[in-house]
């Protein structure tokens, strides 16, 4: 729900050396508790003004508690001083491993970070190149000030056109559509609610598909990394998270000689890791995911990046310090506390995989974890993967996937398919690296 800010030249990420917190929740693990009653039979009317002294347990007690949870010893580099957000999580994507966290329970409203399980829950549903023509009862129901890509009534789009208008400009009028595609908003709000239970993200409560606010419509740091992790599992998914440019049909129009016309306009991902911005530079490795800003949620933000082999998550939610792009900028620092303390410090919980993972061990990126209907699926190999991405590229007039291999002098390298560890791990298959290119 981001609007777009005005890209400039990007200048230099600085991190700040990072100072030790003056307080860290070190104390023993309390008791395993188990989870409290599902959200989508009990949401809370609003969130709390500060984090419950116990929340979810889920993926280990350490993460039910309040406060900062990391196992500080000699070797590990100590977190940066300056997070203000009133909820974070540092995990590492492929093993599960949780590394750092703070108040990764607490249910707070997640703005369009919500849209991360509405494209998992959806976007295997339709094939890419499907069109839908855009009707008035479509787009009813927006809320006002809605994030727009600027869909028109009487228009045809295809479903490539509406999940980048999703993914790069945040549009409500994109998942509205998509929704009204999918038999409703009701319909696709009881989906979402339960493939977070399937997920095991028993802290979200879905009340609105785009995540616009509404009361009891809650989710937590730790709920939209598993949405973020779920969803990198696709194709399509990661394609869509990593663009950064794209062309995006315009309204039909008579031009100067009276020709019918419908020219393009060109939209930017509104994710400042990716694209950058005037006071913050593209993060080295960065492949995504989504962000998000509501008067309610504040800024929120998940977001995947690769280095040196090692792939992490980061979700930031609810800043207090209101500095530009300051979500943008807390996740860079926790990237990079992340990076140097991957293989050092011991985790203090883990991702959760789905309830049905154990079921589609040894099947590589397919059943929930790959596609469906819609060409999701990671079958390909590497080779025929980078070709479908150049030539989406191509077909569909998007700069996205060749800007984002830019980043960093970066290439597109597809990473084998892994086999479910049953011990709770939960791979990502074929997940998009970038390493650099250079010698």
């Amino acid at each position: 729900m981001s609007a777009p800010h005005k890209k400039t030249a990007g200048r230099s990420l600085l991190v700040t050396s990072a100072a030790a917190l003056s307080s860290l929740a070190l104390t023993a693990p309390v008791a395993l508790a188990a989870p409290g009653p599902s959200p989508s039979t009990s949401p809370s009317a609003s969130p709390s003004a500060t984090p419950p002294a116990n929340m979810s347990t889920v993926g280990g007690s350490r993460l039910g508690q309040a406060g900062t949870q990391v196992n500080l010893a000699s070797g590990v580099p100590v977190l940066p001083k300056d997070i203000t957000a009133r909820s974070w999580i540092v995990t590492d994507a492929e093993s599960g491993d949780v590394l750092a966290a703070h108040n990764a329970h607490w249910r707070l409203p997640p703005a369009s970070t919500m849209k991360m399980l509405f494209a998992d829950t959806v976007l295997p549903k339709f094939a890419k190149t499907e069109k839908h023509k855009v009707v008035p009862s479509d787009l009813a129901g927006m809320g006002a000030g809605s994030s727009l890509v600027g869909i028109k009534e009487g228009e045809t789009y295809t479903v490539h056109d509406l999940w980048l208008g999703v993914f790069l400009r945040s549009g409500n009028d994109a998942v509205h559509v998509l929704s009204a595609m999918n038999k409703g908003v009701a319909k696709t709000v009881t989906e979402m609610n339960e493939h977070a239970e399937e997920l095991q993200a028993l802290d979200t409560h879905v009340v609105s598909p785009d995540g616009y606010d509404a009361p009891g419509q809650v989710s937590s740091a730790y709920d939209l990394t598993l949405f973020a992790r779920s969803g990198l599992q696709k194709k399509d998914f990661r394609e869509y998270c990593s663009t950064v440019t794209a062309k995006f049909p315009g309204e039909t129009k008579k031009d100067k000689k009276g020709k019918v016309v419908r020219k393009p306009f060109e939209i930017q991902n509104t994710n400042r890791l990716l694209s950058g911005d005037y006071d913050i530079s593209q993060y080295q490795g960065i492949a995504g995911v989504k962000n998000g800003n509501t008067t309610n949620a504040g800024a929120t933000f998940t977001g995947v990046a690769e280095r040196n082999g090692r792939v992490l998550l980061v979700t930031v939610m609810n800043p207090s310090k209101e500095g530009h792009n300051e979500v943008y900028k807390e996740t860079a620092k926790l990237f990079d506390w992340g990076f140097k303390a991957a293989g050092k410090v011991q985790p203090v919980g883990e991702l959760v995989p789905p309830k049905g993972a154990a079921q589609s061990s040894g099947q590589g990126d397919s059943g929930e974890a790959g596609g469906g209907s819609g060409g999701s699926g990671d079958s390909a190999g590497s080779g025929d993967s980078a070709k479908h991405a150049a030539a989406a590229t191509a077909d569909h007039g998007s700069r996205g996937m060749g800007t984002a291999l830019a980043i960093s002098g970066g290439l597109l390298v597809l990473l084998a398919g892994a086999a479910f560890l049953v011990n709770r791990r939960w791979p990502l298959p074929d997940l998009v690296r970038r390493r650099s290119s250079r010698p």
